[in-house]
């Protein structure tokens, strides 16, 4: 009886995945940060103007302060949040947004018995599960100021100021959009008046917006589609159903804009995406997005949030937020220079004696705080570390061989105009200080040299023979060392 032959059917090798970042992610490099910081300077400096105080909200939150916050029929809470529930229980989220997460930290530690309005800044990364495309991305970078216990609209125009002061000062051309949305009162009818426009419209409708029609009209008016935009030409506009409170709130606002002489258009189209806005509304295009659809920032009034979060009623507020991914983006579309910074001081070293001493003394100017000061002390080559101290630009370099130990002297070097001179190790300090105060004075510092200048060692003869004594001693030093040994 023959036997049969069973083929062994062979299950396919499991391939190992490439590590790489997670989609949405990615890394920002050394050579990219320079944006970054110039923009978070920028922040900074703007709260400091404002008398905007610095607050850090933890990355987790409980979900349930976006679902109550923001709103659960938006696209934040349906589709966006990155949820979960953890090993207690816990329904937790990666915080979607800012403002929350400010009004729950003014509610939970008593700040509204604080002096009003109490004004925040924070900055820091936001997440939200959205489609990855150009300029959006899965975690996200914003800085933000929230202003809460005011409601005059002269706060409304000075927040609409400092974002556009912001994007001005990082050298982007900018238009802001504003509208009203009114209270909640006077949205209701404005909603209603809305949908009986769009109903006679639905063919036209692409499927978001039909299935927004019903839950939140409003976002009807800002959908970037074609067709849709097409047909809020003829649409019911906001500023007809505003009622004459927040009609007079809205013409102050503008009249603060006009006076501060800003650049805006009044556009009924902008009605933000989350449901705690109420009143003023706002973004912020760069000149060259007549469509909006890459706004660099925007806020608005919230009067209503705090009493949602459980906090007192009627505690009227005011924020705005931008993001910083898209303003890196647009600083470099626009080649916006970042000078970098540049180093003031060098140490260079060459032999082991030497290098203890290099270092000792490196730490003592670290630490002196009137300059910034820079080394290569795992390189031991004296050419090496002084084309690392030309790459960097730096404007003087102090060099210490073993001649240089034993005499109490180090050499300091001008790698502007490659002029040396052998100073009093114990007057560094001193001597530098009152080398920088001339050079800042008067120097005129070339940020625009290209590669082939910046990587070229240009040094006199006079230096080029101290590098050769200098690598000369550290050779019969190691020389002798090693006889020593021998015997």
């Amino acid at each position: 009886m023959e036997k049969k032959v069973v083929k062994e059917i062979k299950k396919p090798k499991k391939t190992k995945r490439d590590l790489s970042t997670v989609t949405g992610m990615r890394d920002i490099l050394p050579q990219d940060q320079k944006y970054w910081e110039r923009v978070r300077e920028v922040a900074k400096q703007i709260s400091k103007d404002y008398d905007y105080e610095r607050i850090d909200t933890p990355i987790l939150e409980y979900s349930e302060l976006f679902v109550r916050g923001v709103g659960s029929q938006t696209d934040i809470v349906e589709k966006e949040m990155f949820s979960f529930v953890d090993q207690g229980g816990d329904s937790l989220v990666l915080r979607p947004e800012g403002t929350a997460s400010v009004v729950r930290a003014y509610i939970q530690h008593g700040l509204l018995n604080h002096t009003q309005p109490v004004k925040f800044f924070y900055e820091g990364p936001l997440f939200r599960h959205e489609k990855p495309q150009s300029g959006r991305y899965r975690q996200f970078f914003q800085f933000g100021f929230e202003a809460i216990g005011e409601d005059n609209p002269a706060l409304d125009a000075q927040l609409i100021l400092m974002g556009w002061n912001s994007l001005n000062d990082l050298g982007i051309e900018s238009v802001i959009q504003v509208n009203s949305i009114g209270c909640k009162e006077c949205r209701e009818e404005y909603k209603k008046a809305l949908v009986k426009y769009y109903k006679t419209k639905s063919k036209l409708l692409c499927e978001n917006c039909k299935n927004k029609m019903g839950r939140n009209p409003l976002r009807l008016l800002d959908c970037k589609e074609e067709g849709c935009r097409s047909l809020r030409e003829d649409s019911p506009q906001i500023l007809d159903y505003l009622d004459d409170a927040c009609k007079n709130h809205f013409m102050k606002v503008i009249g603060y804009l006009d006076e501060l002489d800003l650049p805006y258009v009044l556009n009924p189209y902008i009605v933000r995406g989350l449901d705690y806005y109420t009143r003023t509304i706002f973004e912020y295009w760069a000149i060259d997005d007549v469509e909006g659809k890459n706004a660099l920032g925007g806020g608005g009034r919230y009067d209503g949030l705090i009493k949602i979060l459980g906090g007192r009623e009627e505690t009227p507020a005011c924020g705005l937020a931008m993001g910083m991914d898209r303003i890196v983006a647009k600083m470099r579309e626009k080649n916006i220079e970042v000078p970098e910074e540049r180093i003031d001081v060098f140490v260079a070293q060459l032999g082991d004696a030497a290098k203890k001493k290099a270092m000792v003394m490196y730490e003592n100017l670290r630490k002196n705080g009137s300059f910034t000061v820079s080394q290569a002390f795992h390189k031991d080559s004296l050419k090496k570390q002084l084309e690392i101290a030309n790459k960097m630009r730096v404007k003087f370099t102090l060099i210490i061989g073993q001649k240089e130990v034993g005499d109490g002297t180090i050499m300091l070097r001008d790698m502007q105009g490659g002029v040396q001179e052998v100073i009093d190790f114990n007057k560094i300090e001193r001597e530098l200080k009152k080398r920088l105060e001339k050079y800042n004075e008067g120097a005129v510092i070339d940020l625009t040299q290209n590669e082939e200048s910046e990587n070229k060692i240009e040094m006199s003869g006079n230096i080029s023979s101290e590098i050769e004594s200098l690598e000369d001693q550290k050779e019969d030093i190691e020389e002798i060392e090693k006889l020593d040994l021998e015997k």
